[in-house]
């Protein structure tokens, strides 16, 4: 007999009970699906036999396990489709590529057309496939016959990652007899995958999923045309370079061509800056340079960068911080767990800006804050500006594209720009990085080194960060006027070096060992390397150290 606590009570089940069993009996004490458990401080799927006693916490699609856990069981059923409806010579040319809208931008290969009618057969047949409530099989197979089975279904992405992988096994999934590689944790059958859409977009498609915060209802796909083209761009940058993927990487840096990618890669994003430097420059008009991007995007670096190119064409900037016009401490506002919520626009000072920014516009000479983060208020210590010809102010903050900001400031004088660190490289054509991912490796390490933060602590916080993000930031990001990409195709090969030590020191009774055990795989699959080469100006040197900017 088997002894389980279960929402603070003990039960018994039978010894061969599964995890199925238990979550049923379970399930109508929750308003969506049960789609893993976590027992003794593991996630499990449904299909595994219960232990004979322990701990149990049922996760659904409301919790970031459970959503990841359906996305990926979305994804396989997608080319299992695929597989059915136009052969697997056709799915095999077709690859994920990035997320869009709520959604995954299905892309497909050279000499492969995805026209409306084929897209509504794979629909259909999705959603046959979710009838059928067809069992998503799990089996243990060698490397080796792993590498050859990539090789037989064209899934060249797998079979190039595997040759570098040190693990002697690997799990496979089986759907209706199409196998393939997942990262991650699987749904335990087709009948979970009910909330769908597969939309016809550009030359792909988009496979529209639920958000955690409503997993019944699918949201309203609205194209971002902006953030769309930056990806595209970015993707195209890689295929270009033949460094698409993980196992690309890894394969470049064997050969000893780490270095040369290096040049490639800043000299890009060199390039790039210097291209929205001189639409700047090209409108006389533009006073006012203001920079939004998520939490560890590389602003401060971008700000740095793209200041040196205005002034090599004969501006002079001047450098302007948001947080500087914060409130005072004490009237700053609280977040429902009584915290004091610094993303909210309202933490700022919104008019006393705009009264400055517009006084610095109209000629005059304006005496700039400073805020005291350790006093928790603002101050004025004499520092005085005026704009003369060829000044320009550049603007850093996370509020920067929403008009609320600089209300009162003529929308003819402001130059906007978001910036993000959109990830680029892929694991495969079925298994994407989430740009969130590397976001947050990055600010890891950035805090354990410049504010003593621990790898718990900023995964801890990380939640907060992402709503004042998708509050704050993303629903004005198709307002810029321009889109930057700040994320480096060898950049997680340089930072796992530095994330591994802290992300092993979280421990293992932690609610955040899950999260850091999940990033340790995920970052097990990159051959690490040295930052040695990295130059003194990339955004990278921002989160590593060695920068020179004071950043």
């Amino acid at each position: 007999m088997a002894k389980l606590l279960i929402d603070g009570e003990w039960e018994d089940y039978a010894e061969d009970a599964t995890w199925k069993e238990v979550a049923d009996a379970h399930q109508e004490r929750y308003s969506n699906d049960i789609l893993l458990v976590k027992v003794n401080g593991k996630l499990e799927e449904l299909y595994r036999k219960v232990p004979e006693t322990g701990k149990a916490e049922f996760i659904t699609a409301e919790r970031d396990p459970g959503i990841q856990t359906y996305f990926r069981s979305a994804v396989f059923l997608l080319f299992k489709a695929f597989s059915d409806v136009a052969g697997e010579e056709t799915a095999s040319g077709v690859e994920l590529e990035f997320s869009i809208g709520n959604g995954y931008f299905i892309k497909p290969k050279m000499g492969i057309t995805l026209t409306a009618e084929l897209l509504e057969r794979v629909k259909r047949r999705m959603e046959e496939l979710v009838r059928m409530k067809l069992p998503i099989l799990k089996r243990s197979a060698d490397t080796e016959e792993a590498v050859e089975l990539f090789h037989r279904n064209r899934m060249y992405d797998k079979e190039r990652l595997f040759h570098y992988r040190r693990a002697s096994k690997v799990n496979l999934y089986s759907l209706g007899g199409f196998e393939d590689y997942f990262y991650g944790y699987m749904v335990l059958d087709t009948s979970y995958l009910k909330y769908f859409d597969l939309i016809p977009y550009e030359e792909g498609c988009v496979l529209m999923l639920p958000r955690k915060e409503d997993p019944k209802k699918l949201p309203e796909f609205r194209p971002q045309k902006k953030l769309f083209y930056v990806l595209k761009e970015s993707f195209e940058w890689g295929e270009r370079l033949g460094l698409d993927n993980v196992g690309a990487l890894n394969e470049q840096i064997t050969k000893g061509k780490l270095n040369e990618m290096i040049l490639i890669q800043e000299a890009l994003q060199e390039k790039r800056i210097g291209e929205i430097a001189s639409q700047i420059a090209a409108c006389p008009e533009k006073k006012l340079v203001m920079i939004a991007g998520p939490s560890s995007s590389g602003k401060t670096t971008f700000s740095h960068r793209l200041s040196v190119q205005l002034e090599a064409l004969g501006l002079r900037p001047h450098p302007i911080e948001v947080d500087d016009y914060f409130v005072n401490r004490a009237d700053s506002p609280r977040d429902s767990n009584g915290d004091y919520n610094y993303e909210a626009l309202e933490c700022l000072d919104v008019r006393q800006f705009n009264v400055d920014m517009g006084r610095l516009l109209a000629g005059d000479t304006v005496e700039l804050p400073t805020y005291n983060f350790k006093a928790g208020r603002r101050e004025y210590n004499g520092e005085r500006l005026k704009l003369e010809k060829g000044d320009i102010l550049v603007i850093e903050g996370i509020h920067c594209l929403n008009d609320r900001l600089s209300y009162t400031l003529p929308r003819e004088n402001k130059f906007k720009i978001y910036i993000s660190a959109l990830t680029q490289l892929n694991i495969d054509e079925h298994n994407r990085i989430p740009s969130t991912d590397g976001r947050l490796i990055r600010r890891m390490i950035r805090d354990a080194r410049v504010r003593g933060t621990s790898a718990l602590e900023t995964i801890r916080r990380w939640p907060s960060v992402r709503r004042g993000e998708n509050a704050n930031i993303f629903p004005f990001q198709e307002e810029a006027d321009v889109m930057f990409n700040s994320a480096l195709i060898y950049e997680l090969a340089v930072l796992k070096q530095y994330a591994e030590p802290l992300l092993f020191g979280i421990p293992r009774d932690s609610e955040e060992y899950l999260e850091a055990k999940r990033l340790l795989k995920f970052l097990d699959y990159f051959l690490g390397v040295s930052p040695e080469m990295i130059p003194q100006n990339s955004i990278l040197r921002e989160f590593i150290g060695g920068s020179c900017f004071q950043v």
